[in-house]
């Protein structure tokens, strides 16, 4: 597989804090890869400085070679790169149309591969066409999470980075989400999944990392992960599915 996406020695600071220190990962076209770990690990610390949200004090981040330093937030959207984040951040006052309209608002897009996308979004998320005229804040916490997946497939995302993509669901949804999660890698879009739910995210993903106190502290095939003494004991051992 194509190396897609290569960080190395990632430094990014809050002020004088350093949120994430030194951290070194990659991503393979065609790969779900995980990052686990505890609330204020920095995991997503890291996902704002990979969209370009956040600056990054130090480091090398590189997409398909290309030096993502060099790149605003657009300019990564447009290369292929879309995060869903923690808080979903729909508009609540739009409709499910609209949120998904505006989800393809950057890439410019002709009328034709518009309704094609829209078309294709549909098509995966039934829930979300029998309420496209729905106000989203109308949603519930499963629905809202389909639209802002939705919303991220609009741009034509070739690297997906979830951010908590669980949080606060019921455990039959989040088994429904992540269900969707790894139809979308068999579709081509290659994932960085971010998860405090380390159970879901290892049975998710085909590698992993775990971050603690901003720093790489294990990282391995997932199912080796799992596996693995300290995992089990910090991570697995009383993990549930929701927040």
């Amino acid at each position: 597989m194509t190396m897609m996406l290569a960080v190395s020695d990632l430094h990014v600071a809050y002020g004088r804090v350093e949120a994430v220190r030194g951290v070194s990962l990659h991503l393979k076209a065609g790969e779900i890869v995980s990052v686990i770990g505890p609330n204020g690990a920095g995991k997503t610390t890291l996902l704002g400085a990979l969209m370009g949200l956040l600056p990054a004090a130090a480091g090398t981040l590189r997409f398909d070679g290309d030096d993502l330093r060099a790149l605003d937030v657009e300019s990564r959207v447009e290369r292929g790169l879309c995060l869903v984040p923690e808080k979903r951040e729909l508009f609540g006052e739009l409709s499910v149309l609209d949120n998904l309209l505006l989800g393809a608002y950057a890439r410019r897009l002709s009328a034709a591969t518009l309704k094609q996308r829209l078309d294709q979004v549909c098509q995966r998320f039934p829930r979300l066409a029998e309420r496209r005229r729905q106000r989203a804040n109308t949603l519930s916490g499963g629905e809202r999470q389909m639209l802002a997946l939705g919303r991220a497939l609009m741009s034509g995302p070739r690297l997906l980075m979830l951010d908590e993509p669980s949080l606060g669901l019921a455990p039959l949804i989040v088994v429904e989400i992540l269900a969707i999660v790894r139809a979308l890698r068999d579709d081509g879009v290659s994932i960085l999944l971010v998860e405090q739910n380390a159970r879901a995210a290892l049975e998710s993903s085909d590698r992993g990392y775990v971050l603690e106190t901003g720093e790489i502290a294990l990282e391995g095939d997932s199912r080796v992960l799992a596996d693995d003494p300290r995992v089990q004991a910090t991570y697995l051992g009383g993990d549930v599915h929701g927040d």
